[in-house]
């Protein structure tokens, strides 16, 4: 499976730029088709893997293209490693990132260790059911307050080398972030060395 055209699978636009970036210097040769529309998938997995590729089958079949899907969790130490695979929802359905970032330092105050992981999985399913899975892990620490403009989700919070990922400009956080990893690896089992070398 050496798919030359991709869908995201996710309905965050957050993400699919972020995916859009990162694909476009690891992989240039791929295109990532916008525009299509699927029925929401329910993230019904007890797993980042699960999650990634129940959604990426979805989408492959909706839409006959190779598609791409992530599930990220973060793993705080101090909440034993929650919220995990219930990162996105962590304040509840419908939940906003301030929502689940206040909540989570709410949860944080007066904890000994701030550290945490975050963690993506990424899945690339083609129409035939061809799967391919690949991780990225970033260690950092959540900070006592967010800092920083860019980003999103819990980027505001996660530090990593003194600079949260928000404080960071893209092309810097797209070099390191636990989703960069993961497409690099990605790309390297799927598209194979050649392509994987241009990181």
């Amino acid at each position: 499976m050496r798919p030359r055209r991709v869908v995201v699978a996710s309905q965050n636009l957050d993400k699919i730029r972020e995916v859009e970036a990162i694909v476009a210097i690891v992989a240039p040769e791929v295109e990532i088709m916008r525009g299509l529309k699927w029925p929401d998938v329910a993230e019904t997995e007890s797993s980042l893997q699960g999650n990634a590729i129940l959604k990426a089958k979805a989408v492959a079949g909706y839409t006959g293209l190779a598609a791409l899907a992530d599930d990220t969790g973060l793993e705080v130490e101090a909440l034993g490693g929650a919220p995990g695979v219930m990162t996105a929802r962590f304040a509840g359905l419908g939940a906003t990132y301030k929502q689940n970032v206040d909540l989570l330092l709410q949860r944080l105050d007066g904890a000994d260790s701030r550290k945490a992981v975050f963690r993506t999985v990424i899945a690339l399913v083609d129409p035939r059911g061809s799967q391919t899975v690949s991780q990225g892990v970033l260690h950092g620490r959540i900070t006592c307050s967010p800092r920083g403009m860019g980003g999103f989700g819990y980027d505001s919070v996660f530090e990593v080398d003194g600079k949260t990922l928000a404080e960071m400009p893209p092309s810097e956080k797209n070099k390191i972030s636990h989703r960069a990893l993961a497409l690099h690896s990605l790309v390297s089992k799927v598209w194979g060395g050649g392509t994987a070398s241009q990181r």
